[in-house]
């Protein structure tokens, strides 16, 4: 079980949130409402706010902008993930991965089926990283964003948490950018 050493000093992050909908505004936009709400709520900085249209080209151009953004640590999007014709997140964000994060896919699940049951694997939830940036794709209702936010990001986004957390790694994510081949190695 995870427990919070508040002896850590918080690290704010730089998160973005994506809305990816036909249908939304910001004015009507709950469930990016509800990222927005609770990122800031814990501590950290919304780095940037937007909607897109389900479409593919279109959800790769925002996102690979934010994994070129030095100011943005982690993206979290919210829509398209289900199984009807105009659902692409997976399609779009998951060949931009460097590394799948299949763990979040599961601990998603399993939160989700605690409070909906088998409807759960309606979505098709998923995360990895790309560009030393962090990406979670959850579905497109408030109740899925909380559930993915108090469930599993808070904890995962705030460096004090223990016994692993995902801040603490951030310094290493583009590790094999920087480090050259060792002298004398063999490709």
């Amino acid at each position: 079980m995870s427990s919070t050493d508040e002896t850590k000093k918080f690290v704010p992050l730089n998160i973005a949130v994506l809305t990816i909908s036909d249908t939304r505004s910001l004015a009507d936009d709950k469930s990016g409402a509800t990222l927005a709400e609770r990122i800031v709520a814990a501590g950290h900085r919304l780095a940037a706010r937007e909607i897109i249209v389900d479409d593919v080209d279109a959800i790769r151009v925002v996102i690979r902008r934010w994994i070129a953004d030095e100011g943005v640590d982690a993206i979290i999007t919210t829509g398209g993930t289900g199984f009807t014709g105009r659902d692409v997140t997976p399609e779009a964000i998951e060949p931009l991965f460097e590394k799948r994060m299949d763990g979040f896919s599961i601990a998603f699940h399993m939160l989700s089926h605690a409070k909906i049951g088998t409807s759960t694997i309606q979505s098709r939830a998923t995360a990895g990283v790309a560009g030393a940036t962090f990406i979670f794709c959850l579905p497109g209702s408030p109740g899925a964003c909380r559930d993915g936010w108090d469930g599993i990001l808070a904890a995962q986004l705030d460096y004090r948490t223990r016994p692993c957390n995902f801040v603490e790694i951030m310094p290493r994510l583009d590790e094999h950018l920087r480090r050259p081949k060792a002298k004398g190695a063999s490709a």
